[in-house]
């Protein structure tokens, strides 16, 4: 039985993401088989060759960093900033297909979310959720160990992640079932660290993560727009009232009991203007948030269908929005960059915690 229809004809070329279509397709992304929500063969087999594992509606991938640190060449920023393990991360969503805004900027494939609701009695549990995805990630990894360039000891290791990144495709905060998902990762002996972002249009999830003591070690809310017109021009989303729930998950970050990240993608011609600044910094005062990511718009993957690469920023130009910024918030500062991913990261003074994640450092 087909859950929600999604209809769509178009030509796409294969591009760096590797999640496109050739020819002409029509159908639907989700389906529900043993009465369990799941991702349509069609749309699985399209995400299996793009180095997705998939289980039902949950999908796994290897990103580009931690591919990199098996061999050495580099870690994320993540690392830089924050310390975790890069070669350990575990990149990983419970809601592969399903979100409720369709970001012109996402690199992932928008164009295939079809739902808005994630019934709790049509879901995995979260055990059978990382059991698979695990298995899945184990299958991809074991790809690594015929380079020779790659350190067999990372690779060893990269099979117990010690970093989960709740992120990867569609809106986590749609699981109904995230509380306990997280529960379940802090429970396993090799979890240091847990990141969660979110578009922020699940306000009452965000609740039920602090009142059911599940709260990740870092939130992120996406923070792309000063403005209502500018945030549903960007963010395109499903609800109605996106901009008022937004809001509500901005306003839960400000008091919440873990750390919190604001992390704006800057769009040339859509949000980089630096009369949009003033707006921001007001936005981002009430949020009170922890550090402040600004990157600039990577035209890969998806994004390519929706923007051109002349919407991209310079590093230049991030750092001086960034600049702009600090110098209208009161007690934040440049904290660091990563001049290879464009990304400026501020910090809070006054609400303040250490940029290093104790768990790593003992």
């Amino acid at each position: 039985m087909v859950i929600a229809s999604f209809k769509f004809i178009g030509t796409y070329q294969n591009l760096e993401s590797r999640m496109s279509c050739s020819d002409e397709y029509e159908y639907s992304s989700h389906s529900t088989e043993d009465n369990l929500i799941q991702i349509t063969p069609q749309v699985k087999s399209k995400l299996q060759k793009a180095k997705y594992g998939v289980y039902n509606h949950s999908a796994v991938e290897l990103c580009h960093w931690t591919k990199k640190s098996f061999a050495d060449q580099g870690d994320c920023y993540k690392h830089k900033f924050y310390g975790i393990s890069t070669h350990r991360c575990m990149e990983m969503t419970p809601t592969a297909m399903n979100c409720e805004n369709r970001c012109i900027y996402c690199w992932r494939p928008t164009e295939f979310y079809d739902t808005l609701e994630m019934p709790p009695e049509l879901v995995d549990e979260p055990d059978v959720i990382v059991d698979n995805l695990m298995e899945a990630r184990r299958k991809l990894i074991s790809g690594f160990y015929g380079h020779s360039k790659n350190s067999k000891k990372k690779l060893n290791e990269s099979l117990f992640p010690a970093h989960y990144a709740i992120s990867l495709s569609g809106e986590p905060t749609m699981y109904p079932k995230l509380p306990q998902l997280i529960k379940y990762l802090k429970s396993l002996k090799a979890t240091k660290s847990i990141f969660l972002v979110t578009n922020g249009q699940e306000p009452e999830m965000l609740t039920r993560l602090a009142a059911e003591n599940a709260l990740p070690t870092q939130i992120y809310l996406s923070t792309n727009a000063s403005n209502k017109k500018m945030f549903y021009a960007i963010n395109r989303p499903r609800h109605k009232d996106a901009w008022e729930r937004w809001w509500r998950s901005l306003r839960f970050l400000a008091s919440v009991q873990t750390r919190t990240v604001l992390r704006m993608t800057l769009i040339r011609n859509y949000n980089d203007s630096l009369d949009f600044v003033e707006e921001f910094s007001k936005m981002m005062e009430e949020g009170n948030p922890h550090f402040i990511e600004l990157k600039s718009y990577m035209n890969i993957g998806m994004a390519t269908m929706r923007l051109e690469r002349s919407n991209m920023m310079e590093m230049n130009e991030v750092r001086n929005f960034a600049d702009r910024l600090c110098s209208k918030l009161q007690g934040y500062s440049v904290m660091d960059e990563s001049e290879i991913s464009k990304i400026v990261v501020i910090q809070n003074n006054v609400r303040y915690t250490d940029r290093w994640i104790k768990s790593y450092l003992a």
